[in-house]
Formats: C-alpha cells, sequence, structure tokens
C-alpha cells in the first residue's frame, strides 16, 4: 500500500516549531499504518530524543539556537530516525517516503539520516550547523 501523509495536521505541527513566538522546538512525524502523522512536538528536545528507540522510524523537525555572543539564530534541520531493528525492506521504504514530508518541511538548513543515538546529542547537531552555516565569526572561541 502506498504511503500517505496527513498534510494538514503535519503542516500545524510543522508551523509551530517554526514559529518564533512559541517555545515549542521540536515535532516528529511517525507512521500509523502506512499514513504519516504528527508523533508529538514539546519544547525540551530530550523527549524527541526519547521517541528514537531501536524499533522506530521516524522524522524529525528540529529548531536548534546557534550563533555567537551578538547574535543568536534559530537554524531548522530535518532528521530521518531509523532504528537498528527496523527491516531492510522499511528502511528502503523511509527514503522514498521522505518526500512527502519534504513537502511540508521545506525550510531546513541541514538533513540528517541517523540511525546511532549518540549522533543525536544536541551539541553534535548544533556543530553540524554551525558547519553547514558557512563563516562563524565568533571571535570569543579564539
Amino acid at each position: 500500500m502506498a504511503t500517505r501523509i496527513d498534510k494538514e495536521a503535519c503542516r500545524e505541527a510543522y508551523n509551530l516549531v517554526r514559529d518564533d513566538g512559541s517555545d515549542i522546538c521540536w515535532a516528529s512525524f511517525k507512521y500509523d499504518g502506512s499514513t504519516i502523522v504528527p508523533g508529538g512536538h514539546g519544547s525540551d528536545y530530550e523527549e524527541f530524543k526519547s521517541q528514537c528507540t531501536d524499533d522506530s522510524r521516524l522524522f524529525g523537525f528540529v529548531r536548534i539556537t546557534t550563533g555567537d555572543a551578538m547574535s543568536k539564530r534559530a537554524k531548522f534541520t530535518l532528521i530521518t530516525w531509523i532504528g537498528e531493528n527496523i527491516s531492510g525492506l522499511q528502511r528502503a521504504k523511509i527514503s522514498t517516503d521522505k518526500t512527502l514530508v519534504k513537502d511540508i518541511v521545506q525550510n531546513f538548513a541541514k538533513e540528517f539520516m541517523i540511525s546511532d543515538p549518540r549522533e543525536l546529542e544536541e551539541d553534535y547537531l548544533r556543530n553540524e550547523l554551525k558547519k553547514a552555516g558557512g563563516a562563524n565569526y565568533d571571535a570569543q572561541a579564539e
């Protein structure tokens, strides 16, 4: 059966993360049968990480604050999580299903495909986003 996505519900979760007036910093999108639906959202990144288990496959849209002493910026990332126990067929299918998610989640600085929980560490993601952002003018770090 072809995968579908609940566009309106997923777009609503995406917009919560994008809203500068909101403290929501992540939204997840999971499978409910053959439909991708919102899996949750929140202001604590650890809650998102707790959804990324060995038996799950999901997409996450995450806001991470980067910058230096002079300016702070919100950067967004799209994370595809594939747990260790996910079958080969489901692993392959998630790549094509990601196009459905990208129809809604269109603005992000960097995309990650992650299976190792260590790569979910917020500091790791922040450093990767800094690298993707180009020049780093943080004179305080020198």
